[in-house]
């Protein structure tokens, strides 16, 4: 007697009974199987110039000042002038990126932000002058730099947030040293880190591996799913008929 060949095609009603639960349970397989959260940034460009006086940076728009720059002239004694800038966090929690008071981070663009980081800095940059004629001193990492960042910690609601802003910073005897924002951003997801100079986060635009091994289409496999054991008992009773 010979046998009929066996086919490994699926059947049709197969095929149905598939897409029937996937019909049926659609919207429950959407609750099961989410996509995955991707991250956003939240970017402001702006161009604000400080100098001799303070500049609130306000990172997620709550109106809540998160940060303040503070350019300050100090008189040390009847000839010599000394002109510092700070960058300030308001809030207990946050901080600037740097290993020490004096020594906050003048960042390139691509540095990564985020917990592996100190963030201790306070002072960006000081000179001083002598009769009004020549500097006698210098220090930090800011003066007379164009397009660096600061790593930027905060908090919102108790959860901690990472961000930037973008500087360009001159000095000189008779203005002092003139800041130039011209942009910041931050990261929505708590604990994230973040690129000095993202704007926007990436596009994930992969799927769950179970959609790709299956062989089902992506509306079938939502329905099975979503039905759990009852689907899974179908499919072996469909496996047992092929045998």
């Amino acid at each position: 007697m010979v046998r009929a060949p066996r086919s490994f095609a699926v059947p049709l009603h197969r095929q149905l009974n598939i897409y029937a639960l996937a019909a049926g349970a659609a919207g429950i397989g959407v609750l099961v199987c989410p996509a995955p959260a991707e991250a956003e940034i939240v970017f402001t460009p702006t161009h604000t110039v400080l100098s001799r006086g303070s500049l609130d940076i306000d990172l997620n728009h709550d109106g809540v000042v998160d940060f303040t720059l503070y350019d300050g002239l100090h008189h040390t004694g009847i000839n010599t002038q000394v002109f510092r800038l700070y960058a300030n966090p308001v809030h207990q929690g946050s901080g600037v990126e740097g290993a020490s008071f004096r020594s906050v981070l003048a960042l390139n663009g691509g540095s990564p932000i985020g917990s592996n980081q100190q963030f201790s800095g306070r002072l960006m940059g000081s000179f001083c002058s002598f009769n009004g004629t020549s500097t006698v001193c210098l220090g930090g990492n800011w003066l007379d730099v164009g397009d660096r960042y600061l790593g930027l910690k905060f908090t919102v609601k108790g959860k901690t947030h990472y961000g930037w802003a973008r500087l360009n910073l001159t000095y000189g005897l008779q203005q002092g040293i003139t800041a130039t924002l011209t942009g910041y951003a931050y990261e929505t997801i708590p604990d994230k880190s973040i690129i000095a100079g993202a704007t926007k986060g990436p596009k994930d635009g992969t799927r769950p591996q179970a959609f790709l091994d299956t062989g089902l289409t992506e509306p079938a496999m939502l329905g099975v799913l979503a039905l759990g054991a009852s689907a899974g008992s179908i499919w072996r009773r469909e496996e047992d008929v092929l045998r």
